[in-house]
């Protein structure tokens, strides 16, 4: 006997290939889906009001359908926590390293930061509002949200010292220390924005910036204007 498969039955294998894909694809699209309305949760309830249950109710799915993509409460939450990272790194990180090295790409990694806590102003940052659940809480959620944190502080640091070594900022710039003090913008301005409602509360942590960068900027062998000495002049009224 011939050991090669029939027409008919290597047309069976590749329909149940196909099969498998769209089972595949189907199931990534639900779980994505998912993720989505957990994003939605976790802004307005806290990472922790997740739960298999709560988002069971919302996407209108059962809790067995939910608990088939993530297994688990904590599962679900380290996995939109992952989520909301990528989202972060898509829309503040990647169009920001575009720009030319220095401060040109920092001021780009701080206002796309103010623009996206901008957007969040009803909702919440995750990142912020996280740390206040789970600053005193040890386990693998808070490390999944503390390693996301770090990792974009990280990126935040290099490109301070890209800076340094393009000569925007002085030679002696603490990139940790400039990185804390612009940290603290986005606090206050989540703070002032979110909690008390300032409506001048982005054009101030601009200027705030524009301060920072001014003090390390003091003496630099390649200083760059600030937002307020490149933006053109007013015309003049008549």
């Amino acid at each position: 006997m011939s050991d090669v498969p029939s027409p008919d039955t290597k047309a069976a294998a590749a329909e149940a290939g196909r099969e498998r894909g769209r089972g595949a694809a189907k199931g990534q699209q639900t779980r994505a889906a998912i993720l989505d309305a957990a994003l939605n949760l976790a802004s307005q309830m806290g990472i922790e009001g997740l739960s298999i249950g709560a988002l069971a109710e919302v996407t209108g799915m059962s809790k067995s359908g939910v608990f088939a993509h993530f297994g688990s409460r904590e599962e679900l939450q380290i996995s939109v926590i992952r989520e909301y990272h990528a989202r972060f790194e898509e829309e503040v990180f990647k169009t920001a390293i575009q720009q030319p090295r220095g401060l040109p790409r920092l001021r780009a990694l701080f206002d796309n930061w103010v623009a996206k806590v901008a957007t969040e102003i009803d909702s919440g940052c995750i990142y912020i509002s996280g740390a206040v659940e789970f600053d005193d809480r040890p386990g693998p959620v808070r490390d999944a949200l503390a390693g996301m944190v770090v990792t974009w502080h990280t990126s935040l640091v290099r490109a301070i010292r890209m800076a340094v070594e393009m000569g925007h900022l002085r030679a002696d710039t603490d990139p940790m220390q400039m990185q804390f003090e612009i940290h603290g913008l986005i606090l206050s301005l989540h703070h002032d924005a979110r909690f008390l409602r300032s409506t001048g509360a982005i054009d101030r942590a601009h200027v705030a910036f524009d301060r920072v960068v001014q003090y390390y900027a003091q003496g630099a062998t390649n200083p760059l204007p600030s937002h307020a000495e490149a933006a053109p002049a007013a015309p003049a009224s008549r």
